[in-house]
């Protein structure tokens, strides 16, 4: 019995820490420290994000990508706008669609911007 009363005071002893006459500057020392890291690691993370776009973009358009998309994507209209026909010939609202590379370019840019979305809820939660 003797020993549970030691521990459970040993505890309480532990779990209260005793109150240092300069806690308060500390924790504005710290919470300065702490500040300051994150300003610079933002300016860093986003200088490097900005730099590594402009040089992926680059990529790009210098390697003909824009010209190999646009091909791609009139393919792209004439499957997708033959398949509409088969599926629904009767269906009065199917002719209100385009059949150029602009459907498929809307729907490539809303699926990047809900994996975006995703990747920014995915980066919140850790």
């Amino acid at each position: 019995m003797a020993e549970l009363d030691f521990e459970r005071r040993l505890e309480r002893l532990f779990a209260e820490a005793p109150a240092m006459a300069d806690e308060d500057a500390f924790a504005r020392r710290v919470e300065r420290r702490l500040e300051r890291g994150w300003t610079a690691r933002r300016l860093v993370i986003g200088a490097a994000g900005g730099v590594g776009g402009v040089i992926g973009a680059s990529q790009l358009f210098m390697s003909g990508f824009a010209e190999r998309m646009e091909v791609a994507s009139q393919g792209s209209a004439k499957v997708l706008t033959a398949g509409l026909r088969e599926v629904a010939p009767h269906a009065d609202w199917l002719t209100v669609l385009t059949s150029g590379g602009a459907v498929v370019w809307t729907a490539s840019v809303l699926a990047v911007v809900a994996l975006g979305f995703a990747v920014a809820r995915a980066l919140e939660e850790i």
